[in-house]
């Protein structure tokens, strides 16, 4: 072999290694194989709750005849529960062990406006354990579970989008706006709590009174299908699409969300309270999904204290949402996020394409007690709101180690809005094919160590990316 021949022999190879180790580099990591539920095996038998009592008519409330049913499906071992078409007033619900509860198309389930048809129960509500309201659809302490169907779940949330605005505008004016979204109580329209192997899948929501779909403390579960619109008849505040709090093991997918909050969030705990669980979110995948509007296509945080880790998220979607990747904490979290992949995500339309941050809201996330109050007067959600993280340091999020590839984006506003802090950076972020047409470039303050490859940002003003108090960051 001559010289000409072992050089070209050696650039092919080299081209072929290298190619080679992008594909391996671009591979799902090996856990991604093991989210979501088991085969979910389920007996053929079927209770229709008509035959106990339910009746489609909205005035008349079917709750008691629904929950007969289920009760009798656990009772026998497990099966379906069905309804006839037809349009159903209930208050909450509570699925078991073995029963699928099947809403099939020509079903609508109307959730009661009268709070008292919410059961109080021990949850945790925005990264707080507390006492608060029953979802409309509840699945708590259970194993082997699903509610699935073609029909309509609508939550009929605007009396309680309602009762939030009147409760924050007193709240605010008396110094006690951190404190206002818990004492605002509103149903969430399904809680999974505590419980092995559920799947939620293909039903729709509507007008949720308050978070859409929380999975909580829960592993191996399946939200796939899932079709939410939360902006019918009015912007619901914090009508978020799926939450995964503090869970392991969990596939969301073919889901299309348009709501007034984060569409797709995880969440891992607040402050005090949330360091005192110290309960991660991990082993998560988000895929094949849509957001619309919202605040977050994919939103980590603002519960961050027991850390958010081995994530990946791909092909998704986000058409109006205000942000792309929404990374938030504050500095009395604690915890963080890290080992987070993002692919293959396309953006139009979107206010800010890369949104992250450790110091977000200060007027919701820090809490000072007015001086009208005395701290033994006042409830117990408020004192757990005013504990301090002590040492104060434990309170800083770390973000790192983020891993962002196959993302394009049209009729932006801006890439980046991101912003650590003095002593503690957003750190190891990893960009690659990325290509965004955006109005303005934007800022990056804080961070340290940042790989970019093929990072092609056009901006329509002719800015270019602002990098502030940074080091290892270059574009």
């Amino acid at each position: 072999m001559n010289f000409r021949s072992r050089k070209f022999f050696l650039i092919a190879f080299v081209a072929l290694a290298t190619f080679f180790q992008s594909i391996a580099k671009d591979k799902d990591p090996a856990w991604t194989k093991k989210v979501g539920t088991a085969k979910l095996k389920f007996k053929k038998q079927e209770f229709v709750a008509n035959n106990f009592g339910a009746k489609a008519d909205s005035t008349f409330s079917s709750t008691a005849a629904i929950q007969k049913a289920i009760d009798a499906c656990e009772k026998a071992g497990g099966g379906t529960v069905t309804l006839n078409p037809g349009r159903y007033l209930i208050g909450s619900l509570y699925v078991k062990s073995n029963v699928k509860l099947r809403i099939d198309d020509g079903v609508e389930l109307l959730g009661s406006q009268n709070i008292k048809d919410y059961p109080i129960i021990d949850t945790r509500i925005a990264g707080m354990e507390m006492k608060w309201p029953s979802a409309l659809v509840n699945i708590i302490d259970q194993k082997n579970a699903a509610v699935e169907g073609k029909g309509l779940i609508n939550a009929r949330g605007k009396v309680f989008w309602e009762l939030y605005w009147s409760m924050r505008k007193d709240y605010e004016a008396r110094g006690l706006r951190w404190i206002v979204d818990y004492d605002a109580q509103r149903p969430r329209t399904i809680l999974v709590q505590n419980c092995e192997n559920v799947q939620l899948k293909d039903f729709r929501i509507k007008q949720a009174g308050f978070w859409s779909v929380q999975v909580l403390y829960s592993t191996h579960i399946t939200v796939d299908g899932l079709n939410i619109r939360n902006n019918i008849g009015g912007k619901g505040p914090s009508t978020d699409g799926v939450d995964i709090d503090s869970s392991s093991w969990i596939l969301v997918q073919n889901c299309d969300i348009d709501c007034n909050d984060d569409n797709f969030c995880l969440k891992a705990g607040r402050d005090w309270d949330g360091l005192r669980v110290n309960r991660p979110t991990e082993y998560v995948v988000i895929r094949n999904s849509i957001a619309r509007r919202g605040a977050g296509l994919l939103t980590l945080g603002s519960e961050t204290s027991g850390m958010i880790r081995h994530v990946l998220a791909k092909d998704l979607i986000g058409l109006g949402t205000s942000n792309g990747i929404n990374i938030k904490s504050a500095l009395t979290r604690g915890g963080g996020i890290e080992d987070i992949h993002f692919k293959n995500f396309r953006m139009d339309s979107v206010n800010t394409a890369f949104q992250i941050g450790k110091n977000w809201n200060p007027s919701y996330s820090y809490s000072t007690l007015p001086k009208e109050f005395k701290v033994d007067e006042i409830p117990v959600h408020w004192q757990k709101m005013l504990n301090k993280v002590m040492p104060a340091e434990k309170g800083i999020p770390v973000f790192k180690d983020v891993y962002i590839t196959n993302m394009s984006g049209v009729g932006l506003k801006r890439a980046f809005n991101i912003a650590g802090i003095e002593g503690s950076p957003v750190e190891r972020f990893n960009f690659s094919n990325i290509n965004l047409e955006v109005q303005t470039a934007g800022t990056i303050s804080f961070a340290k160590d940042w790989k970019m490859l093929d990072v092609k940002i056009t901006a329509k003003d002719g800015t270019k990316v602002k990098v502030e108090n940074s080091t290892g960051v270059a574009l």
